[in-house]
């Protein structure tokens, strides 16, 4: 049979050159459309089951809800293994699934079993799903920071940025004059200007932030007034929150013109928090600064984040299951770049790490070990056959070989990366 395949290539010398081009130019074209990646996700079809409840103990947690959910989430279709744990105020539940099971159709299913799940649990416990990623998601993070004052940022008295005095004016007016609110702000920044708009950006999954401070506004009351005027923490609840509420009236039709009437109660910054009236005694208006102290805080952190010494706020980028590190890395960093234009001035956001360029590195350091195992295969077959050209053609055979299998794996949906790379140079 080799025979016949040997004398067939021999008589057919020009029609099986052609198939060779043929076949390399189609190779050469699927590997330019094949996805290119540093390393294959071999993660499970899994979905992470997120459940708060400060008010619980590791073991109430264990118990009331970790336990429940387990439970609800057995007999699940394409269900393989659930695996658990439960601290303090926090249980995350992890649902394996084959690998033959559609991601979204097993969050289908998790949604609703966790639907069933909620009667059963204690109440003010809150459910969620984690992001539709893996542990080898993460392919671009970035740091929110300032810029030091008239080196990066210029200084200018009265315009938002960098005062003389050292404090920070932010676009609102606002003035931060000491590190604590600068952080709060950075995270601020980060939260409700960039993560909204990385989260457009096609493949990624969601956007994650570390370090700062998740701005909050503190009412601390004070026991000995509040009991010489007769009122309640509930009372002192009630009111802040009555009195934090925008309302509507629907509208006024006059002339063939339409006029919304709505009031609005949204309060916005500390000065009105305190002038919120709880109660009356003898026709005076008690208020909130009246039983309370009110200040800027904090939501209580877990870690922070720093570059070089300073303390910055960092995001992290995650990329949906199946998706190119290389292109979804690339398209986030020009997202970046967008979003700069737009900050604050004074405050930027400095690529940490990106995806791309382990890639670009993997291909870099594939290509040349593939340029110099071809040349060593050349000088083998020379010294072994003493006649170049025939050294030449036979090691022919390792580019094409590589460019059918860059075919292959294009029609297999399969990327090229160091696995696949090993496995076509071997």
């Amino acid at each position: 049979m080799l025979e016949r395949v040997l004398a067939f290539s021999v008589r057919q010398r020009w029609l099986v050159l052609l198939a060779a081009v043929a076949a390399a130019v189609a190779g050469a074209l699927s590997l330019t459309k094949l996805p290119s990646d540093a390393v294959p996700d071999v993660t499970n079809v899994q979905v992470q089951v997120n459940a708060i409840a400060p008010a619980l103990t590791p073991i109430e947690i264990e118990k009331q809800v970790t336990f429940p959910i387990e439970t609800a989430l057995a007999g699940t279709p394409g269900l393989e293994t659930t695996r658990s744990f439960s601290r303090n105020g926090f249980a995350q539940v992890t649902v394996v699934f084959t690998d033959r099971t559609d991601i979204y159709f097993a969050r289908q299913q998790v949604a609703e079993r966790l639907n069933e799940a909620k009667t059963n649990l204690p109440p003010g416990v809150e459910l969620r799903m984690g992001p539709i990623s893996t542990g080898l998601g993460e392919v671009y993070w970035w740091s929110v920071e300032y810029s030091p004052p008239g080196e990066g940022a210029p200084v200018r008295d009265g315009e938002p940025g960098w005062q003389k005095d050292g404090s920070y004016l932010t676009p609102e007016g606002e003035r931060l004059t000491d590190e604590f609110q600068r952080t709060v702000y950075l995270r601020t920044v980060q939260d409700w200007v960039i993560r909204p708009q990385m989260r457009t950006v096609p493949g990624i999954a969601g956007a994650d932030a570390i370090g700062g401070y998740v701005k909050q506004y503190h009412v601390q009351p004070d026991p000995a007034r509040l009991i010489a005027y007769g009122l309640s923490f509930s009372q002192l609840a009630a009111a802040i929150e009555a009195n934090n509420l925008s309302r509507g009236a629907g509208y006024i039709e006059r002339n063939g013109e339409g006029y919304v009437v709505r009031a609005s109660g949204r309060v916005e910054n500390l000065n009105e928090i305190e002038d919120i009236v709880v109660a009356t005694r003898g026709a005076v208006p008690v208020r909130i600064k009246d039983v309370a102290q009110v200040a800027l805080g904090h939501e209580l952190r877990t870690g922070s984040a720093s570059v070089n010494g300073r303390e910055v706020v960092l995001g992290t980028a995650l990329m949906l299951i199946g998706g190119n590190s290389r292109t979804v890395a690339a398209a986030a960093g020009a997202k970046i770049n967008e979003i700069n234009q737009t900050l604050p001035p004074g405050i930027h956001a400095r690529t940490v790490l990106n995806r791309t360029q382990l890639v670009d590195a993997t291909i870099h350091t594939v290509a040349t070990n593939l340029a110099e195992g071809a040349l060593l295969v050349i000088l083998v077959l020379f010294v072994l056959l003493g006649n170049f050209r025939a050294a030449v053609v036979t090691a022919m055979v390792i580019p094409i070989t590589m460019l059918l299998t860059a075919t292959g794996m294009l029609q297999g949906r399969l990327s090229a990366n160091l696995m696949s790379a090993r496995w076509t140079s071997d």
